[in-house]
């Protein structure tokens, strides 16, 4: 149901081969059960595949390294390349970013979109995109990858960075690595690696920067689930200076897998008709309940985008990680500044979502086009990040996150930047959660020391 389509040339010669003697596109997907590592041996393929393809075409040639195909998309209006899988033909390779250390680090990544970056010599390395490390095979990878590191620069860690979640695997394996060595184990939270990592992309670390990080999840320093941030970083030092307002976090993972609980956490009591149309009455007796007694708070911005994806009725379930945001972006094939509005007000701290969801409401109930709602939501982040901006005094922005894949806002963003205002976007990672590895290793070199 998408509205544009993947494209990629032959890049072995044997698809260049197979596409000299065919005059015709070639369907094509990678080669790997959903949600499990990408196949890389003959016997796999023949066992994991054999439901999937018709035929086998076969190579005697051992793949030693398996990586996927790496998917780059480029926004419509300003052609801004923005990487949704680092892997194939980007990864690994040592990145450039400037590093005086002689110390040998290793940085774990996040859970999702897994990444580790290793710095064992005069150079920083950075994997292949791996995974979501729920999957017991992409675990099995992850630690693969991160043995395979080691011992090919013969160096082990003396310093080990984790993500503050107690419950990732990057976490958990980051801990046994360091167990009965003298590597010495730090946690990052998860939204400063974030920052950090365009930071480092862009070397920035000798100025007044803005941080805007914009994603689905993450533990926060405060144990809620941040992912609506505003940083400041200013002389080696990092402050949270915003966030959008908290609402409830419920359910736990379940609550990213069904856009519908968003909306349920985010609407009013006015609300309570379209509520009535997902749930059935037992669920929202439960879910009020739960919710009259919750404690866990978010300032996710990825749930907002389920949430607002969930009220046009354009997704309650996810069938795959982020499809209510994919969805939702392409609902919309353009859109015009000057209709454009804004469905919330600036306060001291942010902006609120449920203020959000509440006027986007008014206009479905006024039968706006539903196009046109999702670029007022779209213009309503994007002028609140600007308008943070000059408000606090910075001219510098670096923006990070899942979020940043929505090549609707970046457009938006640029477009409406002022000249005095510069913005910073991921330019080799991906904005999403690969970066984090790479930012974690950031934010130790220059912040926490």
């Amino acid at each position: 149901g998408l509205n544009q389509l993947g494209i990629m040339l032959p890049y072995t010669g044997v698809l260049q081969l197979l596409a000299n003697k065919l005059n015709f596109p070639i369907v094509a997907t990678s080669g790997n059960i959903h949600g499990s590592p990408i196949v890389s041996t003959n016997k796999d393929a023949l066992k994991k595949l054999e439901n999937i393809a018709d035929y086998f075409l076969q190579h005697n040639l051992k793949i030693e390294h398996p990586q996927d195909d790496s998917v780059v998309k480029f926004s419509t209006k300003f052609q801004q390349e923005v990487l949704f899988r680092r892997s194939r033909g980007y990864a690994p390779n040592y990145l450039e970013a400037s590093i005086n250390s002689e110390e040998k680090i290793l940085a774990m990544g996040a859970h999702l979109k897994s990444t580790i970056a290793f710095y064992p010599n005069s150079n920083l390395y950075v994997s292949q995109y791996l995974g979501n490390l729920d999957n017991f095979d992409v675990y099995n990878r992850f630690t693969e990858v991160t043995e395979n590191f080691i011992q090919l620069f013969e160096q082990q860690p003396e310093i080990i960075l984790i993500d503050k979640h107690p419950m990732y695997q990057s976490t958990q394996l980051g801990k046994e690595l360091a167990k009965g060595t003298t590597s010495k184990l730090i946690e990052i939270q998860h939204h400063k690696a974030h920052f950090t990592a365009v930071l480092g992309e862009h070397n920035l670390f000798d100025k007044k920067v803005l941080g805007v990080v914009f994603d689905g999840t993450g533990f926060g320093d405060d144990s809620n689930i941040w992912g609506g941030e505003f940083f400041s970083y200013q002389n080696n030092k990092i402050t949270r200076i915003g966030q959008v307002e908290n609402y409830d976090w419920l359910l736990g993972d379940k609550m990213s897998k069904e856009p519908r609980l968003s909306l349920f956490s985010l609407a009013s009591e006015e609300m309570n008709e379209v509520l009535e149309q997902k749930f059935t009455s037992n669920e929202l007796k439960n879910y009020k309940y739960l919710k009259s007694q919750n404690k866990l708070k978010t300032s996710s911005i990825g749930r907002l985008f389920d949430a607002v994806a969930s009220l046009l009725n354009i997704a309650d379930f996810n069938t795959y990680e982020g499809e209510a945001a994919i969805l939702l972006e392409n609902s919309i094939l353009n859109y015009n500044l000057k209709t454009c509005k804004s469905y919330c007000q600036q306060n001291a701290l942010g902006f609120s979502a449920k203020e959000i969801i509440k006027n986007s409401y008014k206009d479905v109930q006024k039968g706006i086009d539903k196009s046109q709602i999702i670029s007022n939501f779209l213009f309503t982040l994007a002028t609140h990040i600007l308008n943070f901006s000059k408000e606090k005094g910075f001219n510098k922005i670096a923006l990070s996150g899942g979020v940043f894949q929505n090549t609707t806002l970046v457009d938006m963003l640029l477009e409406l930047a002022p000249t005095e205002i510069k913005l910073y976007f991921h330019k080799v990672l991906s904005p999403n959660d690969e970066n984090i590895s790479f930012g974690q290793l950031m934010y130790y070199l220059n912040i926490h020391k």
